[in-house]
């Protein structure tokens, strides 16, 4: 197994300039006084189709030689990479199917279809998605680009950090939100290379702790799928790549509730204007809960989404 580099993430910010949005880092010194610490908030809420997924969706299909691009690209996801992967595909004129859960958020759906793929639904406490998506690979052909355990996902997502700390130079700590650990396993890269200085920290939802035990046993932990409000980190397990770079590099995962994520929604939306996701919340509510940690430090959260259904948005704020 050949484990990405930071020369990997340098070579996906080079294919997807132009196509990614270089998103904000916003600062609130109400969020600073409530951590104790400077916090630099990188927006990838802000990012095409609202997450940090589409730079490594479209790092990926960009690596598809002619007879990949007619055939086509299958994935699976509860809703982000789905949206990423057919937008990514719609860009470079690759067909797409995506495997979706049956309640993934009606506007991860809507989106998905729109952006002009095929959507294939599963049952997600019932339904095993990664054999279903396999055996429909197989069927037609299709190239599979997973939702994190894969070099080139895992490459495109460190562009994030990369770009977060060249704003914002060296920072000591950072939170990453995990959920198979794509994002995390990218941002463990760029800031290894970046600022070895700084300590990484990957925040899960306490419901779906597979990461947290993985690394206390030495071992990928499968565990049922999570009941949380966090859609994009109910993941049974890390994969292969990502628990190589996770437990060589992070300082430790942490978790948190989904009071802590609600209260982090609320805290986004009444002071700072803006819509985070759940998922995209987990690494703010990570920062708070470690607030004597980081005392006085430069801390870095990657908001990694906004993608919300409204009507699930509201009654999460109320």
């Amino acid at each position: 197994m050949q484990l990405p580099t930071y020369d990997d993430v340098q070579a996906a910010a080079r294919r997807i300039e132009g196509q990614a949005h270089r998103t904000p880092v916003l600062r609130s010194a109400t969020a600073d006084a409530l951590a104790g610490a400077q916090l630099f908030f990188k927006c990838e809420n802000f990012q095409r189709m609202g997450a940090f997924k589409f730079r490594g969706a479209f790092n990926a299909l960009a690596r598809f030689d002619a007879a990949q691009r007619r055939a086509g690209v299958i994935a699976f996801s509860s809703g982000n990479h789905a949206q990423a992967i057919a937008l990514a595909a719609r860009l470079q004129s690759i067909p797409a199917l995506i495997v979706m859960p049956q309640d993934a958020p009606a506007a991860k759906l809507a989106a998905t279809r729109g952006y002009g793929a095929e959507v294939v639904l599963y049952d997600r406490f019932t339904d095993d998605r990664e054999a279903l998506t396999r055996r429909l690979a197989d069927e037609r052909g299709m190239t599979l680009i997973p939702p994190y355990d894969h070099p080139d996902v895992i490459a495109g997502q460190g562009t994030a950090v990369k770009e977060l700390i060249q704003e914002t130079g060296p920072l000591d700590h950072l939170f990453v939100s995990l959920g198979g650990g794509g994002l995390l396993s990218g941002s463990l890269l760029a800031a290894r290379a970046l600022a070895p200085q700084c300590k990484v920290h990957g925040v899960e939802p306490e419901a779906g702790n597979d990461g947290q035990r993985s690394l206390r046993e030495g071992r990928i932990v499968h565990i049922e799928t999570p009941r949380t409000i966090a859609d994009g980190a109910q993941t049974q397990h890390l994969g292969e790549y990502t628990f190589a770079i996770i437990r060589s590099e992070a300082a430790g995962i942490d978790t948190v509730s989904d009071a802590q994520l609600a209260e982090a929604m609320r805290f986004f939306a009444g002071r700072m204007k803006i819509v985070v996701e759940p998922t995209g919340c987990l690494g703010f509510a990570g920062a708070l809960a470690a607030r004597e940690r980081i005392a006085g430090a430069r801390v870095g959260i990657v908001l990694s989404g906004g993608n919300v259904d409204l009507a699930r948005y509201a009654a999460l704020l109320a």
